[in-house]
């Protein structure tokens, strides 16, 4: 048995966001969130947010090393703190965030980065567009293992992180400095009434 949940966008957005699906195995230990984005910019803009350590910081993560392409090592620092500086993720953390190693498991030029990295599973991005196109859409899936109840938070996690993502394609990137829990806090509780 597997439980999704509804797909529709959450009204009190700033972007029109839609909400993310969820599917469990029967014994609820694998989950698999997924996306389906469109943002108005050009593909190569999209793939530089999503493919470049540039980019990924501006909305996601630092990344460094960071090896473009098919076993390339990467680690993901997490910047996003909650109360008093601490971070909200859990698990070894340094001056950076939240460290994250892993390898790029896939990788298609413009089309398709995927990542699995400790803690997170694998996620990725494959990319919809034409380089002559000014919107680009993005289908975006994470896999990953642990109790049911983080989906929750892996859903409002992601969701908050691609609402940076619009803002990073406007040429605003996330000053992680000023990141606070309340739009996580937020969503989750979305997510939360959502899937009841």
């Amino acid at each position: 048995m597997s439980t999704e949940s509804r797909p529709g966008t959450v009204a009190s957005l700033p972007y029109d966001i839609p909400y993310g699906t969820a599917r469990s195995s029967a014994d609820g230990a694998a989950h698999t969130v997924g996306f389906e984005l469109s943002y108005p910019h050009p593909l190569e803009s999209v793939w530089a947010a999503v493919a470049t350590p540039a980019g990924l910081r501006g909305w996601l993560a630092a990344a460094d090393p960071f090896e473009p392409g098919p076993g390339g090592a990467v680690t993901l620092r997490w910047l996003n703190r909650g109360p008093a500086g601490s971070l909200d993720e859990g698990g070894p953390v340094s001056a950076e965030g939240f460290a994250a190693p892993g390898r790029i498991t896939a990788w298609s030029r413009r089309r398709l980065a995927e990542y699995t990295v400790d803690g997170r599973g694998s996620f990725g991005f494959t990319l919809r567009g034409s380089l002559d196109d000014d919107c680009t859409r993005v289908r975006f899936r994470n896999d990953f293992t642990g109790d049911t109840e983080w989906v929750l938070d892996v859903l409002a996690g992601w969701h908050q992180h691609f609402e940076l993502l619009a803002e990073e394609l406007r040429g605003h990137p996330t000053d992680w400095s000023t990141w606070t829990p309340d739009r996580f806090t937020a969503l989750r509780a979305e997510y939360s009434t959502s899937r009841r």
